[in-house]
């Protein structure tokens, strides 16, 4: 079993400076996994990765979707996948299986549906009930603003950091990390976050 994101920056053709976005992009990746094999960018500004640990990777497209946000005020695309593995190609878009298919179809259906988050897994009913959790979280992190989404970032990249000392990371009172991180509904998500990991558990 594994679990794969497809997914692609929103309106990215309009930004002046696309570095901004890419070199996020990039380094998010990079940061789920440094292994450089895992994942691919393609066509411009679509993107490809697999992670193995899959009952993570709903926290795996939180994270990317904070570091666009942050990093260019752009939004993107992320389609999960998860299933089995058949064909390990050089390359992750060479690979495929069950779990890079239905992350391509997910891909399809966002496109379609104008959302921006959805999984796909072979149990329908599975799919039905987090994809609306996952249309409701949407709501919050749709409107992240740069502030947001620098507080859901950093928290996720220092799990165990208290509030003061993310505060200090990046300037701001221990008040301020706190009101923050309420606008951004972190809690609420890492909440999902957690039933989501136990509900994969059942595949």
């Amino acid at each position: 079993m594994t679990s794969v994101i497809t997914g692609d920056i929103i309106k990215s053709r309009a930004q002046n400076k696309p570095e901004s976005w890419l070199n996020a992009l990039k380094a998010a990746l990079t940061h789920i996994n440094p292994n450089a094999e895992s994942w691919e960018i393609y066509r411009g500004d679509s993107f490809q990765i697999e992670i193995k640990d899959w009952p993570s990777s709903f926290e795996c497209a939180v994270y990317i979707k904070s570091c666009i946000k942050y990093n260019s005020g752009l939004d993107v695309r992320l389609a999960i996948g998860v299933g089995n593995k058949t064909y390990q190609g050089e390359k992750v878009t060479e690979s495929n299986g069950e779990a890079f298919i239905l992350s391509g179809e997910a891909l399809e259906t966002l496109k379609k549906e104008k959302q921006n988050l959805l999984i796909k897994t072979n149990n329908a009913s599975l799919n039905k009930e987090l994809n609306l959790y996952f249309k409701l979280a949407s709501i919050a992190m749709d409107h992240w603003t740069k502030n947001s989404a620098e507080i859901v970032k950093l928290s996720l990249e220092n799990p165990d950091a208290l509030q003061q000392h993310l505060g200090q990371h990046i300037g701001i009172s221990q008040d301020a990390v706190s009101k923050r991180q309420k606008r951004a509904y972190l809690a609420e998500i890492l909440e999902l976050n957690q039933m989501y990991r136990h509900k994969l558990t059942t595949l």
